[in-house]
């Protein structure tokens, strides 16, 4: 009998990942995925991940390696926008869709960010809220300059210089930048860095960006997000950022996880 039960042992030691020996229910994550898309040579989709429990622990992107080849050069302005819906299991965060913009010739200030580089913005609002961030909106100039709560920004994030009008992105708003990833002009190697994103007095997304050539390198990064000193939803947010390359999948996984709930306050 001892014999036995250190076999049983054994075995549900072996079948951890997969199964729980206690009550038979699957201790393994669940992935869950949206529509795909073409890009490039190759393909992208969103997904989220859940725990044992249906709560979430991360969303993301996952693009194939192919996806970085055959992009187009035309430098577009705004650049090419890519909309790609999260699954129905992504409901519980605070995300409703992903938007890719493929940049060609980088964007504004080029003297920063001028290097051929992929923008994915995870969107806190819907596409038609996106839609109306627009400069012929008569509005435009006063949603630009209805900033947050103090409290709603991440520490150390701030906007550019200038007019937030002039700063404004159009399907965009205004981009925050964090003072500690010393984007200085002249001094600053683009490689990747995750941006925030706000409009009209709302936190509406969190943005990482990648060069094309550093994604080639197929380096991973995995770093905290900074957080607020309060919300202005209640969901799960993110807490953890990060991007790797699956050479078992040959795709590159750009993900928001660590995912914890947060409350309006």
């Amino acid at each position: 009998m001892h014999r036995l039960a250190v076999l049983v042992l054994a075995a549900c030691a072996t079948l951890t990942s997969a199964v729980s020996c206690g009550g038979g229910q699957s201790s393994q994550s669940r992935t869950f995925s949206g529509p795909s898309q073409s890009i490039g040579n190759g393909t992208a989709e969103a997904y989220t991940t859940l725990d044992n429990s249906g709560n979430p622990i991360e969303v993301g992107v996952r693009m194939s390696a192919a996806s970085l080849d055959g992009l187009p050069q035309e430098d577009a302005v705004p650049p090419r926008m890519l909309t790609l819906d999260l699954p129905p299991q992504a409901s519980s965060t605070v995300f409703d869709h992903v938007m890719v913009n493929w940049n060609s010739h980088g964007h504004a200030p080029t003297v920063l960010f001028g290097k051929p580089h992929f923008d994915i913005h995870f969107y806190m609002v819907d596409k038609a809220a996106v839609e109306k961030i627009n400069p012929s909106s008569p509005d435009f100039g006063v949603q630009a300059a209805h900033l947050p709560d103090p409290k709603y920004v991440p520490l150390n994030y701030v906007l550019p210089p200038g007019p937030p009008a002039e700063n404004a992105v159009p399907a965009m708003g205004l981009h925050w930048i964090d003072t500690t990833d010393g984007v200085v002009p002249g001094k600053y190697n683009f490689t990747q860095i995750l941006i925030n994103g706000t409009w009209d007095g709302k936190y509406t997304f969190i943005e990482p960006m990648m060069t094309r050539e550093w994604m080639l390198t197929k380096q991973a990064v995995h770093e905290d997000i900074k957080q607020p000193r309060a919300y202005q939803r209640t969901g799960y947010f993110p807490t953890t950022y990060s991007v790797r390359y699956d050479d078992a999948t040959k795709e590159y996984l750009i993900s928001l996880g660590g995912m914890t709930m947060r409350h309006q306050s």
